[in-house]
């Protein structure tokens, strides 16, 4: 029997969605679900909640649990990947409350700046063991990686010898959510994006072959007069030509622009809502709480097949029958050409039996590529410091973070970095 193995099951409603979806594909019936995840009892709600899914849904997969990570992998052919090491509460807390003492606020703090690089830091080493398990027991198997931050995680599993793709949901509903909200129709509407996790750009965008990038800057103008939800990205494609894949929270901490201690009433200006991240947890963990019966013990569940990759994908390669995506892969032969080899970008990719076949995308538009690469040397400095476990190189990493860097002194990032280190206690590996 062919398995798919969830890392991180207790995530139940995106277990929900992602493996929701693979009970709707035909090519999928024969399959074993092995769950697992280090809380045994979300591990059990997910359990219970995809056993009511698979019989409202008629579906004939094979649920299974594990409490043994390596026996759940053991065999399988695909691997999706949605941990989160350290959870809301100690390590988001701390990724928010010892930078704000300097003076450092954040977002969402989950893919770059200093929130992110110490996410990184104590995912890294988790990856690495999945990887060794991986190699021990299913070395063919593709991993599926949905856990932030993206680029960099996606590049560890790459760099142990396991066949990845990073994936995120925010190429696929970048158009049609800017359409939505610019008042402007969908039908017949071609685009494409390239660039990096969270950073990619909508390089182009048509209806019926013509260019909507002229109406649609023209409306954007427009709706900057008053408040909403997405100024940050109106803003920087007003100044920089393009519009960007992920939401404004998230890209207001990716630039030096924005969240600036010397200029508070920026905050209010472009509707930053600092601390996001944080709210958003302990809203979930509040819904969770309501949320658990229906979902949990709900016997006529049901479900619709959602726009997350990840089914589509095992069915292409199931089927054979080729589909494209927006994946996260090594920049291998230059797929962007001004942005570094070494790095993991985000472009269009077909996917089909023989796995996932990146499209060569040529260079992007300098000042874009100019604004990847600020992420991407923060990038992989962290990278370097997970490999060597040197102080240094977290400082290095943290130096060249653009909104970091914008904010504190050398020593302050220096000491901060320190300060992080020392909060994160047993979180991390020792580094010298």
């Amino acid at each position: 029997m062919s398995k798919i193995t969830f890392l991180g099951a207790g995530s139940t409603v995106f277990a929900k969605n992602v493996l929701g979806d693979c009970m709707t594909v035909d090519a999928l019936q024969d399959f074993e679900f092995a769950l697992f995840d280090i809380d045994h009892q979300r591990l059990e709600d997910s359990e219970m909640m995809l056993n009511n899914l698979k019989k409202s849904l008629k579906s004939n997969v094979t649920i299974k649990a594990y409490h043994n990570r390596k026996e759940a992998l053991r065999g399988a052919k695909y691997v999706i990947n949605a941990i989160q090491v350290g959870g809301y509460d100690p390590c988001t807390i701390t990724d928010f409350e010892v930078p704000k003492k300097y003076g450092l606020r954040q977002t969402i703090a989950d893919t770059l700046g200093i929130g992110g690089i110490f996410r990184n830091l104590r995912t890294i080493p988790v990856m690495q063991e999945f990887a060794k398990d991986m190699k021990e027991v299913c070395p063919d198997a593709w991993f599926l990686n949905y856990t932030n931050p993206m680029a960099v995680l996606t590049n560890i599993m790459l760099q142990e010898g396991i066949k990845t793709v990073g994936l995120c949901h925010s190429v696929q509903i970048c158009a049609d959510h800017l359409l939505d909200h610019l008042e402007m129709p969908k039908d017949n509407i071609q685009w494409k994006i390239a660039g990096i996790n969270h950073m990619a750009w909508l390089l182009e965008i048509t209806r019926n072959g013509e260019d909507l990038y002229p109406e649609i800057k023209r409306r954007a103008k427009e709706k900057q007069k008053e408040k909403h939800h997405d100024m940050v990205r109106f803003e920087l494609m007003d100044k920089f030509g393009y519009y960007v894949t992920e939401s404004s929270e998230h890209n207001a901490e990716y630039h030096p622009y924005f969240i600036k201690d010397k200029y508070p009433e920026l905050i209010e200006e472009y509707n930053i809502p600092l601390d996001e991240y944080p709210r958003r947890c302990i809203n979930q963990i509040e819904g969770w709480k309501k949320m658990r019966d229906d979902l949990v013990n709900n016997q006529d569940l049901t479900h619709e097949r959602s726009n997350e990759y990840g089914s589509y994908i095992i069915e292409a390669m199931e089927t054979n029958k080729p589909i494209k995506i927006g994946g996260n892969v090594l920049n291998t032969g230059r797929l962007i050409s001004n942005l570094p080899e070494n790095a993991v970008v985000e472009v269009p990719c077909i996917v089909d039996a023989s796995g996932v076949a990146p499209t060569y995308v040529g260079a992007l538009p300098e000042q874009l590529a100019a604004l990847n690469r600020t992420n991407i040397n923060t990038q992989l400095l962290t990278i370097e410091a997970a490999l060597t476990l040197k102080k240094e190189k977290i400082y290095q990493a943290a130096l060249l973070d653009p909104h970091t860097a914008a904010e504190l002194s050398i020593d302050d990032i220096v000491s901060l970095c320190d300060d992080l280190i020392e909060a994160h206690g047993d979180w991390l590996p020792e580094y010298q």
